[in-house]
């Protein structure tokens, strides 16, 4: 069976409501404890609808050749280019959303000069794929901002702990100094699971909660 069938699968009766999410909802989530370098992963979830479709289309992301649980070894050279990529994406591309360049609530995409935060996301993970890192060591990622809204970045676990590379700031800091509720992410070992970063099973809506409707 493809990838794009196994992932279509997992997917199948999933509805994603193109609302906010609700301001309570975000309270039955569980934000990273302060002083907490890693993330723990929980076990596996859906992956966004979003990212099925992006997967449907064949698109390199989703061409997944097993990975690794290590983590990268920051130097000064590495970390350099992490934040030269970081800048660039986020200078280069214009913010905008999915419903205004495409008509749709949630697509995935590589951007060429507009898109939303999964797409920053992916391009900045081809870049620094381009570069040599591994893109095991790049997992996309979705949480909810200080708004409680979906919004989605690129999490790389490193030596240092886990550092997130989002469109809305030029810093990259550390999971747990962003502020945001970690819901989940990318499995190291197989690119193509996700799993859970919540300590209980997620909400009926948690799997509903859209990225990207803002466009910063």
């Amino acid at each position: 069976m493809r990838i794009a069938e196994k992932v279509g699968l997992m997917a199948m009766g999933l509805l994603l409501v193109t609302a906010p999410a609700e301001a309570g909802a975000a309270g039955t989530f569980v934000k990273p404890a302060a002083n907490t370098a890693r993330a723990v992963e929980y076990g596996k979830t859906l992956p966004p609808i979003g990212y099925v479709d992006f997967c449907g289309r064949a698109e390199e992301e989703c061409k997944f050749k097993g990975g690794t649980n290590e983590t990268l070894k920051l130097t000064t050279e590495n970390w350099d280019q992490i934040q030269q990529v970081n800048r660039y994406v986020n200078t280069k591309i214009r913010p905008a959303t999915d419903m205004e360049l495409y008509h749709v609530p949630d697509y995935w995409t590589y951007p060429v000069d507009a898109g939303d935060c999964e797409d920053y996301a992916l391009l900045k993970k081809r870049y620094l794929k381009d570069l040599g890192f591994n893109p095991d060591l790049m997992l996309m990622t979705v949480v909810l901002d200080e708004n409680n809204e979906g919004h989605a970045v690129l999490t790389i676990p490193t030596s240092k702990g886990d550092y997130v590379l989002d469109n809305r700031r030029q810093e990259i800091l550390r999971w747990d100094e962003t502020g945001y509720t970690f819901l989940k992410r990318q499995s190291q070992p197989q690119a193509n699971q996700w799993v859970s970063l919540q300590p209980t099973p997620a909400q009926p809506s948690a799997a509903q909660i859209p990225v990207g409707t803002r466009s910063n």
